[in-house]
């Protein structure tokens, strides 16, 4: 780019950046982080010659939709007896321990040190074994993981993170529907989130099977939204199929554990389900890495959402794991909507503005990449009937044709694949 035009392009995007900003909301707290993009309607026409330029201008113009790290410190001060933080800041359940197929030497070392077992699961279908440890009330956390990590130096111990949604309500002036998709009524789909409303009408021509809080339903917005996009959504004549749902939360304040997600991963494996959509996002974890990684090698394809923390913010885990399918989410005019990550980790983009069920009843308008997840796992699933090696590559491949190249020829990180129609 001339040299000379930069001056003239920053100015225009703090000028169109500040009204943008003001529709969404006014102030930020403090300490919240400002790396965000401004929406991309107020570039249109400069986008690609500028963008390298303007992010910086851009992302200090933006509130985030979902402020991931605002909510973890929310959290926090509301639960200070059940969260703690890893070292880097991602919320993790207090002085709770993850030993991923420990040895019963390792075990016994570990209990001597003071360490008490409060739970056991083994996911024969992951080849895993997870030991869940209580650590000693003198020691905090981080603390207590790195004594793990000291007694038994060849073992495998993580936090328990937690993982938070990736979509809030949009604006009442958020599209009403989605658009139809092609529906055999017997495909089989996953949704690893928060409780769904099964007696809610977008479900009523769908099976329905439940996992997690023993068997007690606890109906969410969150989990009920994303559940009603992946069997059809406000198309009556898209509906159908049947929805393996699994719990992860069960209406308690902090749920979304690491622990509890590859529980359901591995229930999701029992039960050969050929696509899961995890609209839920965190960080690394050791645990849920060897988790989608089973998965993957079992032909299972895994969805996820890239999250709502804006375009400079690092890779969000699942959909960043490889082998997942990482999905951000557009506008009704195929604009990135601007709180969606950017990154290696896009696979594909889809509509991410619209309207999906609310929980005991009705409608509500939804924003985020955790309502275009859906849709691309819901197309997954439409051509996946059933489990087979081949997995998540040949249904890259497969939607890849289908795609239209929406950025720069090629992938690329704002739309990976390119942007699937619905």
């Amino acid at each position: 780019m001339p040299r000379k035009l930069r001056p003239a392009l920053a100015a225009l995007a703090v000028t169109l950046a500040v009204p943008a900003q003001a529709q969404l909301a006014p102030g930020l707290p403090a300490g919240v982080d400002r790396t965000l993009q401004a929406p991309t309607q107020v570039l249109d026409g400069v986008r690609r010659a500028a963008d390298p330029l303007l992010q910086p201008v851009e992302e200090r113009a933006l509130r985030p939709l979902l402020d991931r790290a605002g909510e973890s410190r929310r959290l926090l001060r509301r639960h200070p007896r059940l969260l703690d933080v890893d070292p880097a800041g991602e919320l993790v359940l207090k002085q709770r321990l993850l030993a991923i197929s420990p040895t019963p030497e390792a075990l016994a070392r570990v209990r001597e040190a003071g360490f008490a077992e409060a739970g056991r699961e083994r996911m024969e279908e992951l080849g895993l074994e997870v030991v869940v440890l209580q650590a000693p009330a003198s020691l905090d956390t981080r603390a207590a993981l790195a004594l793990l990590r000291r007694i038994d130096p060849a073992g495998s111990y993580e936090f328990d993170h937690v993982y938070l949604r990736g979509g809030t309500a949009a604006s009442p002036a958020a599209p009403a529907a989605m658009a139809a998709v092609r529906n055999p009524r017997d495909f089989r789909i996953g949704l690893i989130d928060s409780g769904v409303d099964a007696n809610h009408p977008s479900l009523a021509d769908s099976e329905v099977r439940s996992w997690g809080c023993n068997g007690r339903p606890v109906p969410d917005g969150h989990g009920t939204a994303v559940a009603s996009l992946l069997v059809g959504g406000a198309d009556a004549q898209a509906r159908g199929g049947t929805l393996y749902a699994a719990d992860i939360w069960c209406g308690q304040p902090v749920g979304g554990a690491s622990s509890a997600l590859a529980g359901a991963l591995a229930w999701m494996a029992r039960e050969q389900v050929p696509v899961v959509n995890i609209s839920l996002v965190g960080p690394d974890n050791a645990l849920l890495r060897r988790a989608t990684q089973a998965l993957n090698q079992r032909g299972q394809v895994l969805v996820a959402a890239v999250g709502n923390d804006g375009p400079s913010a690092p890779p969000l885990f699942p959909a960043a794991y490889p082998g997942v399918i990482g999905v951000t989410a557009v506008d009704r005019r195929q604009r990135v909507l601007p709180e969606a990550g950017r990154g290696a980790q896009v696979d594909f983009a889809t509509l991410g503005r619209l309207r999906a069920a609310k929980a005991h009843g009705g409608w509500t308008p939804v924003r985020g990449t955790s309502f275009a997840a859906p849709l691309v796992a819901r197309a997954a699933a439409l051509r996946l009937p059933a489990l087979r090696a081949a997995g998540a590559d040949a249904v890259v491949h497969v939607l890849a044709q289908e795609a239209r190249d929406a950025g720069p020829p090629g992938r690329d990180d704002i739309f990976g694949l390119g942007i699937l129609e619905n």
